[in-house]
């Protein structure tokens, strides 16, 4: 009896097949992106010059530890705590003369800084301390800007400068030299002139 052939497949396709299939998942496939801060660096000076001297109650000092532990004037602070009193220290308005603030409604106590372009925030990370930790401490530290910012622009022109912010993110480039955006800049810059982001960031220290 004769032997029945085996039927064979037909493999001829297989390879564009895959192909689909791979660039069906490169399409469909989300991949994740780390989260991180978005910063601007400052640009690269031709001519370094020695930065000018600044009084140690203008230096609003943060440390993180290798235990993720706040350390805020060397003293611990909870976090939750760490918005305010970074808000306290910029807004104080301490200053007397050509170092005075108006507009500052602080305590303006002579300890403390003395107007909020002269008030240094400086953040210390510990090389041990966990980048979450990190980012949570900056976060908390750009909110007290924001808020300050948020209360400057709210007493100028009605608005919060967050949203004055996003409505010149979203304006579309063909409506940038019209008058209403010029004038959207030109505050946006008068608030930032009121409460710079003096954020200073010292590179990590390693534990002893």
């Amino acid at each position: 009896m004769a032997k029945r052939a085996a039927p064979e497949v037909n493999a001829g396709s297989m390879a564009d097949i895959a192909f689909l299939l791979l660039i069906f998942f490169l399409v469909t496939t989300t991949i994740e992106v780390d989260s991180g801060i978005v910063s601007k660096l400052p640009p690269k000076l031709e001519i370094e010059t020695p930065p000018p001297p600044v009084k140690k109650k203008n230096i609003f000092q943060v440390l993180v530890n290798k235990d993720n532990q706040l350390l805020v004037e060397e003293e611990l602070m909870d976090i939750k705590d760490l918005s305010e009193a970074a808000v306290k220290f910029i807004d104080n308005g301490g200053g007397e003369g050509k170092n005075g603030c108006a507009y500052c409604e602080g305590e303006r106590s002579p300890e403390s800084s003395d107007n909020p372009k002269k008030a240094i925030v400086s953040l210390v990370n510990d090389r041990q301390a966990t980048y979450d930790y990190y980012i949570t401490v900056t976060n908390e530290l750009v909110k007290a800007y924001t808020t300050l910012r948020n209360r400057a622009s709210m007493q100028r022109y009605g608005e919060s400068y967050e949203s004055m912010y996003a409505r010149l993110k979203d304006t579309q480039e063909k409506d940038k030299e019209t008058p209403e955006y010029l004038e959207l800049e030109k505050r946006i810059d008068i608030i930032r002139e009121l409460y710079p982001r003096n954020l200073s960031e010292a590179e990590p220290q390693q534990a002893g």
